[in-house]
């Protein structure tokens, strides 16, 4: 890469403690409301993982509804979430387990450069681990991929960092 190259890399990140902060005002807003009296409902968080434990399905469903208004109102994408199934376990009760996606896996990242070749823009997109890397000699066509990918409406959630 030559020195008047310019680059950016694609990131797929969540900050872990706005999720924990979510977390802390779901259970809060829990406490509080009265159809949730007696359901002994919990909300943990095990790494890149998010617990919800419940009475039953409704209020399953009312907690992850809780749990995405709290995470968009902290600018965290809802992209960034793998739910797996909700599960019965002893004496009625729901668990639904929710993954927090952090990274790009080498399958979405074919897909990130594979877009942006068929943009036709003079850029170069190589995939280094988690991240992809563009660069080019013209910034504005780093803006131009940038735009595209924005626009592309992806299933991950993407951010675009160390421009220079």
């Amino acid at each position: 890469m030559a020195a008047k190259d310019s680059s950016f890399d694609i990131v797929s990140e969540v900050d872990m403690q706005e999720v924990t902060n979510a977390i802390t005002q779901t259970e809060k807003e829990i406490a509080q409301r009265f159809d949730f009296k007696g359901s002994n409902t919990t909300v943990e968080k095990n790494n890149d993982e998010v617990t919800i434990v419940t009475s039953d399905d409704f209020k399953l469903r009312n907690v992850v509804d809780i749990f995405q208004s709290k995470l968009a109102k902290r600018n965290v994408s809802l992209k960034a979430l793998d739910y797996q199934k909700p599960e019965s376990s002893l004496g009625g009760r729901m668990k639904q387990v929710i993954k927090v996606k952090q990274g790009i896996s080498q399958e979405e990242a074919k897909k990130i450069t594979t877009l942006i070749k068929g943009l036709k823009i003079k850029v170069q997109a190589s995939v280094q681990g988690d991240v992809v890397r563009v660069s080019g000699k013209n910034r504005d066509d780093l803006q131009a991929v940038i735009q595209a990918l924005k626009a592309a409406d992806l299933p991950m959630n993407l951010q675009f960092t160390n421009y220079r």
